[in-house]
C-alpha cells in the first residue's frame, strides 16, 4: 500500500513538472505573439522602469522590455542545450561505443584519454576555449560557438558509461549470432550494437540537458556565453551583479526563478525511475 502511494505522488509530481516545462516552452516559442515588443526595442523614455501594464517586468538600464527577453532568453536555452546534449551524446556513442566495441588496445587508450579529459577542470577548459574565440561575433555565431563547445566539451562522462554498456553486449547471444551469419565490422556496430544501447543513450541526453543550460547561464555571467543584444538566462543573470538594484527592483530575479523552476522539473522527470526503484 505504501509503494503504491509513493508511486502515485511520483507520477502526480512528473506530471506537474512535464506541464509546467510544457507551459515554458509553449511561451518561448510564442514570445513573438506574447511578448507586447522586441527584445532589442529600446524605450529611452522607460529606462529601468518598474512593471507596469506596458511592461509586465519593467525594463533594463537601456529601456528593454525585461519580459519580452525573458521569453526570447527562455527559447535560446530550452531550443539549443539539447542540440548541445544530442552533439555531446552522439559523439559519446561514438568514441566510447566503438572503444567497447573493438577492446585492446584501442579501448585502454580512449579509456586513458576520457580518464585524462575527465581530470581537467571541465568549466576551466570550456572557459580557456571560448575566450580564445572574437568577442565582437554576431549573436547568431555567438549562439552557435557557445553550444558547439558546450556539446564538443561535454561527451566523456557519457563515452565512459556507453563504453561500459558496449562492453555488456559485445559478447551477447544475439550478437554472435549475428556475427554467425556473415555480419560484421561496422555494420554490426551500427545495426545491432547501437540500437541496444538507445536507453542508455536516451539517459545520457536527459541527463545533458540541463547541465548545458546550467553551463550556459554560468558562461553569460561571464560575459562569454550569447552575444548582445540577444537574450539569454545568462546574459539576463548578469544584470544580479547589482545587488542594490536587485534590492530596490526584486522582480529582475525573474530569471533565477525561471531556470531553478525548468533545471527543478528536468531533475524530476529525470529522477522519477530512481525513486520507484527505491
Amino acid at each position: 500500500m505504501k509503494v503504491r502511494v509513493r508511486i502515485q505522488q511520483i507520477g502526480i509530481a512528473q506530471t506537474v513538472a512535464l506541464v509546467l516545462l510544457a507551459l515554458v516552452a509553449l511561451a518561448s516559442l510564442a514570445a513573438g505573439w506574447i511578448a507586447p515588443s522586441s527584445y532589442a526595442e529600446q524605450f529611452r523614455d522607460s529606462i529601468s522602469a518598474p512593471p507596469s501594464a506596458r511592461f509586465l517586468l519593467g525594463t533594463d538600464d537601456l529601456g528593454r522590455d525585461r519580459f519580452a527577453r525573458l521569453l526570447y532568453g527562455t527559447r535560446v536555452s530550452l531550443l539549443l542545450a539539447p542540440a548541445a546534449a544530442l552533439l555531446s551524446t552522439l559523439l559519446a556513442a561514438l568514441i566510447g561505443g566503438l572503444a567497447g566495441y573493438l577492446g585492446g588496445r584501442w579501448e585502454r587508450y580512449v579509456t586513458s584519454g576520457i580518464d585524462l579529459f575527465l581530470s581537467l577542470p571541465w568549466l576551466f577548459l570550456l572557459l580557456a576555449a571560448r575566450a580564445l574565440l572574437p568577442l565582437n561575433t554576431s549573436p547568431i555565431t555567438s549562439v552557435a560557438i557557445t553550444f558547439l563547445l558546450l556539446g564538443c566539451l561535454g561527451w566523456a562522462t557519457p563515452a565512459r558509461i556507453i563504453r561500459a554498456g558496449t562492453r555488456m553486449l559485445v559478447h551477447a547471444d544475439f550478437l554472435t549470432q549475428a556475427r554467425a551469419g556473415g555480419i560484421s565490422g561496422f555494420r554490426l556496430f551500427w545495426r545491432h550494437l547501437l540500437p541496444n544501447l538507445r536507453p542508455i543513450l536516451l539517459a545520457q541526453f536527459w541527463i545533458s540537458v540541463p547541465v548545458f543550460i546550467l553551463s550556459e547561464a554560468n558562461l553569460g555571467l561571464l560575459g562569454l556565453g550569447v552575444s548582445e543584444p540577444l537574450p539569454s538566462w545568462g546574459s539576463m543573470l548578469r544584470e544580479l551583479e547589482n545587488y542594490a538594484a536587485v534590492l530596490q527592483n526584486p522582480w529582475m530575479l525573474a530569471p533565477v526563478v525561471l531556470l531553478v523552476v525548468v533545471v527543478g522539473c528536468l531533475q524530476v522527470v529525470l529522477r522519477t525511475e530512481e525513486r520507484i526503484a527505491c
